[in-house]
Parts: C-alpha cells; sequence; structure tokens
C-alpha cells in the first residue's frame, strides 16, 4: 500500500477487529456503534473519527454504514512535524481522556467530503506530477485543521454541567505525574481517600474506562511516542518507562498493542523529528 489512500469502505469490513500501522481518518453520516481499545462508543449524525497507529477497532452495529476512509503513513504526514501549523496531536489524536471522534455540522461534513473526493482524484490522476504531493498533504492539513477548530470550540463551549469536576482533573494531574513510576490502583485511590472499587467507578462513570486503562494507556501512549519519535533503544525506553527489564517491557507493550514494540518502530518508522 502507498503511504496516503483514499477508500470508500463498508462499515461490514470493520466487524472483525483491526489494528492497522497507518494513522485513519473515517467519515461517515447515521448512527453507529463501535469499539476502540475495548471501550464502546455511540454516535450519531456527521461523525469524523479519529485512529493512531495500531487502536485496536472494530464496528458493532449490524447496520451497514458507508465510510470514506483516509490512511496515512506517520513518515507521508508527520503531526509532530506540522505542530506549529495545526495543532491536532492531543486535540485529533492521542488524548486518551476525550472520545477519539467528533460531531460536525453538515456545512462541514460536506466540505470535508468534497476535499477527500479532491484528493482521491488527485491520488488517481495517471498524470505523474511533482505537485501531486503537496496537493494532497495540502488537501489533508485543511481536513485536519477544520476537525481541530471544530474540537477546540467543543471543548472551549462545554456548558457547566459537562466540565470535568476537580477531582477528575485532579485524577489527570496525578496520572500525568506518576504514571511511569506508579500503575498500582491502591497509589491513586489513596490520593482520594477511596476503596479501590469505590475510586474505580468514580473514574470510570466520568470516562468509561477504568483508571487502570487509563494509566495504561498513558504508559503505552508514552511508548509509542518514543518508539517514533526518538531513537531510543527499547531497552533505554524500557527503562525510562521504570520497567525492571526491555523483555517485560515488550511484554507489556505486545499485551496492549497487538505487537511489540521493535515492529511497532518497523511498521510506524521513527519520525524526521526523532531526536
Amino acid at each position: 500500500m502507498n503511504q496516503i489512500s483514499i477508500q470508500n469502505i463498508s462499515s461490514s469490513k470493520f466487524l472483525k477487529t483491526l489494528n492497522c500501522p497507518f494513522y485513519q481518518i473515517l467519515v461517515f453520516n447515521g448512527s453507529a456503534k463501535f469499539e476502540i481499545n475495548l471501550v464502546q462508543y455511540g454516535c450519531s449524525g456527521c461523525t469524523i473519527l479519529f485512529l493512531t497507529p495500531y487502536q485496536q477497532f472494530s464496528w458493532l452495529d449490524s447496520n451497514e454504514t458507508e465510510l470514506k476512509m483516509i490512511q496515512f503513513h506517520g513518515d507521508y504526514y508527520c503531526i509532530e512535524y506540522h505542530k506549529n501549523m495545526i495543532s491536532c496531536n492531543g486535540i485529533l489524536f492521542n488524548n486518551i481522556y476525550e472520545k477519539p471522534f467528533l460531531n460536525i455540522n453538515k456545512s462541514y461534513y460536506y466540505e470535508i467530503v468534497n476535499t477527500i473526493e479532491k484528493m482521491d482524484k488527485e491520488i488517481q490522476n495517471e498524470t505523474v506530477s511533482p505537485f501531486t504531493d503537496s496537493i494532497v498533504k495540502s488537501y489533508l492539513q485543511l481536513i485536519l485543521s477544520i476537525s481541530s477548530k471544530e474540537k477546540s470550540k467543543y471543548l472551549v463551549n462545554l456548558k457547566p454541567n459537562e466540565l470535568p469536576n476537580k477531582d477528575l482533573v485532579y485524577f489527570q494531574d496525578l496520572v500525568e505525574k506518576h504514571y511511569k513510576t506508579e500503575r498500582s490502583m491502591a497509589f491513586y485511590a489513596s490520593e482520594f481517600s477511596l476503596s479501590t472499587d469505590a475510586f474505580s467507578k468514580k473514574i470510570k462513570k466520568q470516562f468509561s474506562k477504568s483508571p487502570s486503562q487509563l494509566v495504561n494507556e498513558r504508559v503505552i501512549l508514552e511508548a509509542k511516542k518514543l518508539l517514533h519519535l526518538t531513537y531510543k533503544s527499547i531497552k533505554e525506553i524500557a527503562q525510562e518507562l521504570n520497567f525492571e527489564d526491555e523483555f517485560y517491557f515488550s511484554r507489556y507493550f505486545k499485551k496492549n498493542v497487538g505487537i511489540s514494540p521493535s515492529s511497532y518502530r518497523k511498521n510506524v518508522g521513527i519520525s524526521i523529528v526523532a531526536k
């Protein structure tokens, strides 16, 4: 497969769990139920969904839905390299606390669909042009820009009763501060003076994920970042993330991602911004 592709695809193709080394953007209109990394979501209306490499994704709705899908490799368009132009990393992709999709109004939906069709026409053009890559990347950047703007508006315009309470913000701060060294739920529960059961229920009610899953996802997110954005060895990454050794880290990574750290690095690549 090329480093970028456009497909019109049926949701039935996702009934079996897929684990892809590419970034994926799925655009569709209608009601849907799907699962990402064992968390179930539901949505309706015009929707745009963002998947990072090796996120486990499956469609749960028996009704067939037609989707437009963009797949691109991190070497083709590095979201970290382009962060000064479009800040989509942490807004559209790689945010473990927010839903990985966005409901958009019909005018933006049709603008994005039209842009995807232009991308596809440019990619399929039999006439080889030195400008094709630049044009396709500009279209991709437009889609990411529109989506980031709409997602940012949603985050800013949350109603007071939709805002996360102080305890949940404190939990996120705790995870960000301690995920490398503290993976025991007893530690986080003790910070709230709660039993682990009561603490787990409190967190899952807000995020639809258990606290242990959120901590694991944060560790894996950092591991993926270090594999993609640095030249550090697997052993160095294991040490940085406070694993006993690189073999334990590799088992942990494979259990959560589906492939080994070395395979992830091979398939996803090392970014041009790697240090």
